[in-house]
């Protein structure tokens, strides 16, 4: 059980610290990769879970995970990065120090809200759900400060990462919500996609500060 544990809490932790480094990376590239070594850390943690609970399942949402987090999708945002030129640094909101400090304040955050309301389950469920929650808020965290709009999708495909980090820590997780969730985000990806060609059209850029301005002189 200690093997079980220790780990889990290691994938967890890689998963963590992927997404808190990518709020210090400025280059999109440098932001794909960190997110594909999520996902790829994620899928691990899914096989792992799959034999500690005896859970096929599992098995198949590792599966799902790897070709379509951890193959497709930085297969396509690496298309998207070169079709529109896009290897020069991205705007942020905030300075970088501040977004990290932000972030580390997040984590403490989760893990003060998580642990002491879980006191009757299991402990690696309790740390597991403490490390989902960071990541979702670091993926939220990394949307709002960050306004190009393919590194906020970024910060949503790994929002969602914490959320499928949450599901296969739970035991007796129905394997139809966890693959729900995977299909979802692929048609949200989808639909974004389409959103982003239009935007690159009209506006020859994916700042979102650019638009902004366009619409204030509109108004």
């Amino acid at each position: 059980m200690s093997l079980t544990f220790s780990l889990a809490h290691l994938l967890g932790g890689i998963i963590l610290l992927c997404a808190f480094l990518q709020l210090s990376q400025r280059r999109l590239a440098a932001m794909i990769t960190l997110y594909q070594l999520e996902a790829l850390v994620l899928s691990a943690a899914a096989f792992w879970q799959g034999f500690a609970q005896t859970e096929l399942n599992l098995y198949l949402t590792g599966l799902i995970t790897l070709v379509i987090k951890a193959i497709l999708l930085p297969w396509a945002l690496r298309e998207i990065v070169l079709r529109f030129n896009m290897a020069r640094a991205v705007e942020t909101a905030l300075p970088m120090a501040v977004s990290m400090v932000l972030g580390l304040a997040l984590i403490g955050i989760a893990v003060l809200v998580v642990l002491p309301t879980t006191m009757s389950s299991v402990s690696l469920t309790r740390e597991d759900l403490a490390i989902a929650l960071s990541v979702v808020l670091l993926g939220l965290l990394l949307m709002i400060v960050r306004r190009n709009a393919l590194a906020q999708i970024i910060g949503f495909l790994s929002t969602e990462n914490g959320l499928v980090l949450a599901a296969i820590g739970m035991p007796d997780m129905p394997f139809v919500a966890e693959f729900s969730v995977a299909l979802l985000v692929l048609l949200a990806f989808l639909v974004v996609g389409v959103f982003l060609l239009r935007i690159r059209e009209h506006f020859d850029t994916l700042d979102l500060s650019g638009l902004e301005e366009i619409e204030r002189r509109g108004r």
